[in-house]
């Protein structure tokens, strides 16, 4: 392994309980119809790709008014809080430890992102960030993640991602890069693409070399 590419929501940080709350209200604020699989499909992909897709639902909108409306919500004092996903600051901690370079390939925008990382206090760990902002192409478009394997100096066929969305396993696969699941917000089954499946990054360990330790791996 001589890079590793993490996600960010729901991989590295638990968010996705928030986010769906966000794109519930958006919904039920314009009457339009959804159900929790809709709002599912949001996980892992850029929020204006996916209301471009489901523009009809909201007449005489546009994807970009909606999409700003969604993040207008993200300063309410109801949302749920956040924290890391078990085992991620451990995990990107012993990687940084081992010399890994280390990126994040998110859909998140660049701001969003950045802020998070702070958060978690591990911003300064990583090497890459590369956001919504700076992709032509969403997931599962590869594109996120052949960006970051560029910024780090690495081949994709030598580096691990790391993704919780079937659209994120999806794009990392089409990296040519090694896939690890996290079923923090999907079922094993969602993420059968993925080379490797894991409840959370506390079943990761780092050995020597550098490389991972996967259960049943």
């Amino acid at each position: 392994m001589t890079a590793a590419v993490f996600d960010l929501d729901g991989t590295l940080v638990d968010t996705e309980p928030r986010s769906r709350m966000l794109w519930t209200r958006l919904f039920e604020e314009h009457g339009a119809p959804h159900d929790p699989a809709l709002i599912a499909s949001f996980a892992g992909r850029r929020g204006r790709e996916v209301l471009a897709e489901l523009i009809h639902l909201f007449p005489g909108r546009t994807a970009e008014e909606l999409f700003a409306r969604v993040v207008s919500y993200e300063h309410g004092p109801d949302l749920p809080p956040v924290g890391p996903v078990p085992g991620a600051v451990e995990l990107v901690g012993a990687l940084r430890d081992a010399g890994v370079p280390l990126a994040v390939a998110t859909s998140g925008t660049r701001g969003y992102a950045e802020g998070l990382l702070e958060e978690l206090g591990v911003r300064a760990l990583f090497d890459a960030v590369v956001t919504a902002d700076d992709v032509t192409a969403g997931k599962p478009h590869p594109e996120a993640f052949l960006a970051a394997c560029r910024l780090v100096g690495t081949a994709p066929g030598r580096a691990v991602g790391f993704e919780d969305a079937p659209a994120g396993v999806a794009a990392v696969k089409a990296a040519g890069m090694t896939c690890v699941g996290v079923t923090t917000t999907q079922s094993a089954a969602a993420l059968a693409a993925a080379d490797h499946v894991v409840a959370d990054l506390k079943e990761l360990h780092v050995l020597p070399g550098p490389a991972l330790r996967v259960p049943g791996g």
